[in-house]
């Protein structure tokens, strides 16, 4: 990996994030040539049954991130708000993962938190693990709490005296509100992907990252439902990547990642 995961953000375009639930996803992302991967906390949380948001991901993380930093390309992990208030217990947190990168989020049980407590926890996690590429979530347009621009801003504005490396504002759509936060935000801002906005258009708005988060994991979900109604009904069955292509990943993964794609 010559070019860093902090490099990927101020290449031509934007960095496109594709967001990984488990170890075959994440095989997948990388066989279709993407230098960087991250997770979502809905597709590990639903994996295990789980609500998205509430702290239930903490051990799964922890394990899928010793799995997948034996991959060939950078791993940003999505880790809700740090599983903890403490900020030096989500450093601590942090520094188990051993990856290129983090997304943690500003808000607990779909609730803003302090933008003062947040900052404490993004200055602890710079100071325990100085090279890792914290990626700032600023939750208001998401929860559609105090979700305004000067409001982002000033959260923004206290992540990045704080140290964090990215801003991450899901949930702001509008090309005026993008641009304006893109302007302000003096480190590289990451969207959601935006219906009807192309990646193009995200940069000449200023937007750095483009991160799918849990579209892929819906998606999967929903094609097995059409496979399952497909077969019941008669229909056509969706294309599907070969069981011998996907075997033939594990079985390199297991017994050479650095092998791969």
């Amino acid at each position: 990996m010559s070019v860093t995961f902090h490099e990927l953000h101020h290449g031509e375009r934007p960095l496109v994030l594709p967001n990984a639930w488990d170890v075959p996803s994440a095989l997948a992302f990388l066989h279709a040539g993407f230098p960087a991967i991250g997770t979502t906390s809905f597709g590990v949380a639903s994996s295990l049954g789980r609500p998205d948001g509430r702290r239930s991901t903490r051990e799964a993380n922890l394990a899928l991130a010793r799995e997948l930093s034996r991959l060939p390309c950078h791993i940003t992990m999505d880790i809700e708000d740090g599983y903890a208030d403490e900020p030096e217990i989500v450093a601590e947190y942090v520094a188990e993962l051993g990856v290129a990168g983090i997304n943690i989020e500003d808000s607990t049980a779909e609730k803003l938190v302090s933008p003062h407590a947040f900052a404490a926890k993004v200055a602890a996690v710079k100071a325990r693990c100085p090279g890792l590429f914290v990626n700032a979530r600023v939750d208001t347009y998401w929860l559609g709490q105090n979700a305004t621009v000067a409001e982002s801003l000033e959260r923004a504005a206290a992540y990045v005296e704080a140290g964090a490396d990215g801003v991450f504002v899901p949930g702001a759509v509008e090309p005026a509100v993008l641009r304006e936060l893109a302007a302000a935000i003096p480190v590289p801002v990451n969207v959601l992907v935006v219906p009807g906005l192309s990646l193009d258009d995200l940069a000449a708005l200023g937007v750095r990252r483009v991160s799918t988060g849990s579209l892929p994991y819906r998606a999967a979900i929903h094609a097995a439902v059409e496979v399952a109604e497909g077969v019941r009904g008669g229909r056509a069955i969706p294309g599907a990547t070969p069981y011998q292509d996907l075997q033939a990943r594990l079985v390199r993964y297991e017994q050479d990642p650095g092998s791969l794609p």
